[in-house]
């Protein structure tokens, strides 16, 4: 049996790509997955540019498995790095076999066949539309959570973002073939979707053999009819995107979680302006108190980067006061890095790296202490979650995952996994909670105590 060792980089759009390329790999050679990198006989590394220097990284990584070559190892390169390198990638380490794009991972039997017929490395980081998902198998799936890619690539064009370099700009998959992949993971289990896309709620999907086209807020409702499905998450939603339909989906589909992750990188017009998001922080506040007013318990987290170049103390102030204003659950935040070849990289940047250093160590803090205190605030109540497996601290407990996406490990019975369970929450820690599931006497017992205060 041959063995495959997948690592992954980046978003959860790269951790749906990993599961596509085991799954191509499996049905077409018979590759089962490991992660015992010394036992396989394919290595992928699939890549992400997001970060500063991932090129270095990769090479790094494609170093230390290097000496597995001797034993007849196909190494691969795929993901954004790969888009933005390509054949440099062979130029700098000509023991690398294969090289792919995220577009053309469902290629990878063909390009080792390839490799193996011609004898020498193969590239293939061409941006063919949507045929990826023409010729993937039928996804393999453990557990109650699944991914589902609805589109690919990003049209925005934001100034610091690498994205419509290394996938290309946005391209809709048909509605019907993501209903057919959603149903599918349904018999299988399923209970959670999560729909993914670079800018996922600027979806237009074309409707079977019509003109018709659907939007992000159509697909949610379609999806939420199939059996099974509970739960609908998604990620990355762009603001501008948040159509009046899309938030009314909120007051229409109980399914939709009450968690969004809605990222605004700043607070400071001027920069928002220098960064081509194409909205004020006043509009971003908009949408956030409309969802609100829907949703009032909404967890709201973001993207944010500190230190784009020419931003000010009066800019990062503008920043800290949106934050204060919509209190955000939690966040993804980093010092703006140039990206090769955006418009941002050729920017003049005379901010000390010590001042942006401070900066965000200013916004964690402020947003770790709303995540402590969100999680205080649950402390007593009833949550309804998801029991995904065993927990990670502790193999011999379970943990499950709020709708409002808190992770909450607790002790019960393994056939809970896979189900909803009600967990009256105990404790709460700096990023998870502590709970215990609610029997029909616990929940008799906590009526009583709010009674009697």
């Amino acid at each position: 049996m041959k063995k495959v060792f997948i690592k992954t980089f980046g978003c959860q759009m790269n951790e749906y790509d990993s599961d596509k390329m085991a799954d191509v790999l499996h049905a077409a050679q018979g590759y089962e997955p490991t992660q015992n990198v010394d036992e396989a006989d394919l290595i992928l590394f699939n890549t992400c540019s997001v970060r500063e220097k991932a090129q270095e990284k990769v090479f790094s990584d494609l170093g230390r498995v290097k000496h597995l070559k001797a034993k007849g190892v196909k190494i691969g390169v795929g993901g954004c790095v790969a888009s933005q390198e390509g054949q440099a990638i062979i130029a700098r380490a000509p023991y690398v076999d294969i090289v792919f794009g995220p577009q053309t991972l469902h290629r990878l039997p063909e390009m080792l066949n390839d490799r193996e017929r011609l004898d020498r490395p193969q590239v293939d980081i061409s941006f063919p539309e949507i045929e990826k998902f023409d010729h993937l198998p039928p996804a393999r799936v453990e557990g109650a959570t699944a991914f589902v890619s609805i589109m690919e690539g990003c049209s925005k064009y934001c100034s610091y973002c690498v994205v419509p370099y290394t996938r290309g700009e946005e391209v809709n998959r048909p509605l019907d073939d993501v209903l057919v992949e959603i149903a599918g993971l349904a018999d299988q289990g399923v209970r959670e979707i999560t729909l993914l896309g670079q800018n996922v709620n600027a979806y237009r999907g074309k409707m079977g053999d019509t003109a018709e086209i659907a939007d992000f807020a159509l697909l949610i409702e379609y999806v939420a009819e199939i059996p099974g499905i509970e739960r609908i998450r998604y990620t990355t939603s762009h603001p501008n995107e948040f159509t009046p339909r899309l938030i009314e989906a909120y007051a229409k589909v109980p399914q939709l979680v009450s968690h969004l992750h809605l990222p605004v990188q700043h607070g400071s017009d001027r920069i928002l302006m220098a960064m081509k998001r194409g909205y004020t922080a006043m509009e971003y506040k908009s949408t956030v108190r409309k969802l609100r007013a829907i949703r009032p318990e909404l967890a709201l987290s973001s993207d944010f980067i500190v230190g784009f170049p020419g931003e000010t103390d009066a800019d990062f102030d503008k920043m800290m006061k949106l934050i204060d204003d919509c209190q955000f659950d939690n966040s993804f935040s980093f010092i703006f890095s140039p990206r090769p070849g955006t418009p941002a990289a050729a920017l003049q940047d005379d901010t000390p790296h010590e001042v942006k250093l401070a900066r965000l160590q200013t916004l964690q803090r402020v947003i770790d202490g709303n995540v402590r205190r969100f999680g205080d605030a649950l402390v007593g109540s009833t949550q309804r979650v998801l029991v995904e497996g065993a927990s990670r601290k502790d193999a011999n407990e379970l943990m499950g995952r709020t709708a409002c996406n808190r992770v909450v490990n607790f002790e019960g019975d393994a056939r809970l996994v896979g189900q909803m369970a009600d967990l009256r929450i105990t404790r709460s820690l700096a990023y998870t909670l502590r709970g215990e599931v609610v029997t029909r006497e616990s929940a008799l017992a906590a009526a009583a105590t709010v009674l009697a205060h």
